[in-house]
């Protein structure tokens, strides 16, 4: 990154955030990343050393939103929804088209979503403004998401587990498990690795 937080190889004319710290040793493809990127937190986004953030991935971080990512884990692709916290761990595998929102950003109930979407209609720009709880979600270590899984808010997905391509999780997953399904369950357990293998 240059002194003027530009990346040079990228291809849309952005900067990144002077709120996101972005290790020496990481690779952002390119700052179009952070185009619904609002947060005024400090060290709203930490990117971990040598992590990889490729084409496709949106930070869409409101305004008092944090994220962080650990070290060596390559993202492609993800939508990060974030209102309150999204906490990625070392070493994880993020496939394309996943989402991770800790926050609905839209009321649950049918009229209440309905008057937030007449409301919307009408601000410029145009965005949901409605008051909706955010629940951190956290990633540990060594986890692999498949392509096309959301994760939903107050989830923590644990260290060594395996999320299936297209599921969506609404509960915990214990770590060194196997989840897949709509509503993500869990079909396996894994084995921790020996003491000697685990980086």
């Amino acid at each position: 990154m240059n002194k003027d937080r530009t990346l040079p190889w990228d291809w849309y004319p952005g900067r990144v955030p002077e709120n996101v710290t972005v290790d020496p040793e990481a690779y952002l493809e390119t700052t179009y990343s952070f185009q619904l990127f609002r947060s005024a937190a400090a060290d709203a986004v930490r990117i971990g050393r040598g992590s990889s953030i490729y084409l496709g991935v949106m930070f869409d971080v409101g305004t008092q939103g944090r994220v962080s990512i650990g070290e060596f884990t390559l993202i492609n692709g993800a939508r990060i929804i974030c209102d309150a916290e999204v906490s990625i761990g070392d070493y994880c595998l993020i496939s394309w088209n996943t989402v991770f929102m800790d926050t609905t950003r839209m009321p649950t109930t049918a009229t209440a979503r309905r008057n937030e979407l007449v409301a919307a209609a009408a601000r410029e720009p145009r965005r949901i403004e409605s008051a909706t709880t955010a629940r951190p979600i956290r990633i540990g270590r060594n986890v692999w998401i498949g392509f096309d899984a959301c994760i939903l808010p107050g989830v923590t997905v644990g260290e060594g587990s395996v999320v299936g391509a297209r599921s969506v999780v609404v509960e915990n997953v214990p770590p060194f498990s196997v989840a897949v399904g709509n509503p993500a369950r869990i079909i396996r357990k894994l084995d921790p690795p020996k003491l000697s293998e685990n980086v």
